[in-house]
């Protein structure tokens, strides 16, 4: 994850532009920002893959910022419209990161790159390659423990991901109440494990980053 600081980003057109979090008034790279826009009805829409058209506005990757900027009116005042941001946009931002999230195991699923099952998934980390290491939230902890270990054994660049419960990998992977699967290294797990970083990020406490003067 990109560390929260001044940063320049390199537009299509290789000029540099930096990207201002509203909420903090500092320039941030966009790996830790929220874009939003104004919908054609006057409502503040997320934008989570920065392609919305009109002027957007970034709110720091986290839901007190989000909040924050709901609870002083930030993205009318700084869109300069009278859009309106809804009490339940910080909760919309989070489902839509979860969906981001969800939808790319999904797709890693289908490109035959996950492995289910206690025992599929030891095997395949005792054969090496396997980048992400899926735990159910409400599976038991010894199981996780093991697996967790055993990948920690077999691969240094492996990560556990324990965000998500049985219903949902069973969603996404296509059965019911998956406890354990593995993803394959590969660039649809660098960008599920991004996304993964992303949710967590907007989840975790950050108020000291939001505690600034009006």
């Amino acid at each position: 994850m990109t560390s929260i600081g001044t940063h320049k980003t390199a537009t299509a057109d290789g000029e540099l532009a930096e990207r201002t979090c509203i909420v903090l008034r500092q320039a941030m790279d966009e790996a830790v920002l929220l874009r939003f826009v104004c919908s054609p009805d006057n409502r503040v829409v997320p934008d989570l893959r920065r392609k919305l058209p009109g002027r957007g506005v970034w709110v720091s990757l986290s839901r007190e910022a989000v909040n924050e900027a709901c609870r002083r009116k930030l993205f009318a005042r700084t869109l300069r419209t009278s859009c309106v941001a809804d009490e339940s946009l910080p909760n919309q931002v989070e489902e839509l990161l979860e969906h981001n999230a969800i939808s790319l195991l999904a797709l890693s699923n289908k490109a035959g790159l996950v492995t289910q099952g206690f025992g599929k998934v030891e095997d395949a980390i005792g054969r090496g390659g396997v980048r992400l290491l899926m735990a159910a939230s409400d599976g038991a902890r010894d199981g996780r423990q093991k697996l967790s270990g055993r990948l920690r054994s077999a691969c240094t660049a492996g990560e556990v991901i324990d965000c998500f419960n049985s219903e949902q990998l069973g969603l996404a992977l296509g059965r019911v109440n998956v406890i354990h699967a593995a993803v394959a290294a590969s660039p649809l797990a660098e960008k599920l494990a991004a996304a993964v970083r992303r949710l967590e990020k907007y989840r975790s406490p950050s108020r000291a980053e939001v505690t600034i003067e009006e």
